[in-house]
């Protein structure tokens, strides 16, 4: 830490625990309480009930719950394979070039994600290529708002391997697509692990450009939560907005685990 006395480093965390339980703690608190609740009209709900997590299981939010999976990893995963091959491609060119190469491929995380969904409209309104109204829409918009963090995690993951470990294969004669798949590939699976965990949850919780391009039958939970809350059903919302955090967590919780593993590797 900055602060090296004792009493300035209990100090500062007797400042940031409870700024950070204001800010933080309080909304989930409230989400959860309002997950479990029956009816609430005081301080505190009146009446806990777990109906709302019954419900939520047996209705059509549950198919929700698997549509955002699906799609969180489906697009993480093509993600992960152009923003890793973009990586590598980039790597090696001049300064100038590979700056100007990075601006482009960081252009759409600088977008709102509604102008991305209003862009894809557009684009795929007309054939041939008219997408509106079918899955591919929403998993097209969904790698366009990830690919940017994918490829910036990857590249980060590059420039900290030391060149020397390729050098030396090279010399051995290993030839590029061994040398990509022995050694540079397992030197940067943490850096992969994260960036497929970084898009999934980006995925999991996206709703701007979403809610523009969804066709029915195909509706993510964040949607669902939207449209919940928008018709004023807010027990109902909050309870899946506590199974859309839980869901995302385990996922990356079981990611943190296989990076730990590549590490020790």
């Amino acid at each position: 830490m900055l602060i090296w006395s004792k009493s300035g480093r209990l100090l500062v965390w007797g400042f940031v625990v409870p700024l950070f339980a204001i800010i933080y703690g309080l909304p989930i608190a409230v989400i959860a309480l309002a997950s479990i609740s029956g009816q609430w009209n005081d301080i505190l709900p009146s009446k806990l009930t777990l109906v709302h997590y019954a419900n939520a299981f047996r209705t059509d939010s549950f198919d929700s719950l698997k549509v955002s999976i699906m799609t969180g990893a489906i697009a993480s995963v093509a993600a992960l394979i152009s923003g890793t091959w973009a990586a590598l491609a980039l790597r090696k060119l001049k300064p100038v070039r590979k700056r100007i190469l990075d601006l482009i491929f960081f252009v759409p995380s600088a977008v709102p994600s509604v102008s991305i969904g209003l862009g894809l409209l557009v684009a795929f309104s007309q054939p041939p290529l008219l997408l509106n109204g079918t899955r591919m829409i929403v998993l097209i918009a969904h790698f366009v708002l990830i690919s940017a963090f994918t490829y910036g995690n990857v590249s980060a993951g590059l420039a900290r391997l030391p060149v020397e470990c390729e050098q030396i294969a090279e010399s051995l004669g290993a030839r590029p697509f061994y040398r990509l798949r022995r050694v540079t590939l397992p030197l940067l699976m943490p850096y992969l692990v994260a960036a497929f965990s970084l898009s999934f949850a980006l995925s999991m919780g996206e709703l701007g450009a979403t809610v523009m391009v969804y066709p029915p039958g195909w509706v993510t939970l964040p949607v669902n939560i939207f449209a919940l809350s928008d018709r004023g059903a807010i027990f109902d919302a909050a309870t899946l907005t506590m199974i859309l955090g839980a869901a995302t967590l385990i996922v990356l919780w079981g990611l943190s685990r296989l990076s730990n593993r590549s590490v020790l590797r």
